[in-house]
């Protein structure tokens, strides 16, 4: 994964899916607000889905909660507004290397 740390200037408004949002909240156990405070929270990666960026371009985020809860999020940006498709509790790898990359920043 290529990380890159960074800022999502004058996008911040979020777009839910009244279907997706009850499924990610009963699927992954994660709260709507959970998934949105990991893009204000730093440090916040972002990579490409290249696997399915094939009609629009989709970001994985790593990042954390208000409450250090490590989330994944796929999301999309539409219109200047963040739609996120998924979020969920970081897997073992994306963990160990979220700390591999917060570890890089501070040398």
């Amino acid at each position: 994964m290529e990380p890159r740390l960074q800022l999502l200037p004058e996008i911040f408004e979020f777009q839910w899916d009244a279907g997706n949002a009850e499924k990610k909240k009963t699927g992954h156990k994660v709260k709507w607000l959970e998934s949105e405070q990991v893009f204000f929270n730093y440090p916040f990666f972002i990579t490409v889905d290249a696997k399915y960026s094939e009609r629009e371009e989709r970001h994985f985020g790593f990042g954390h909660t208000n409450e250090s809860r490590l989330l994944t999020v796929v999301f999309v940006i539409r219109d200047r507004k963040i739609r996120i498709i998924s979020a969920r509790d970081m897997n073992r790898k994306e963990r160990v290397w979220y700390h591999e990359e917060i570890a890089k920043l501070q040398e």
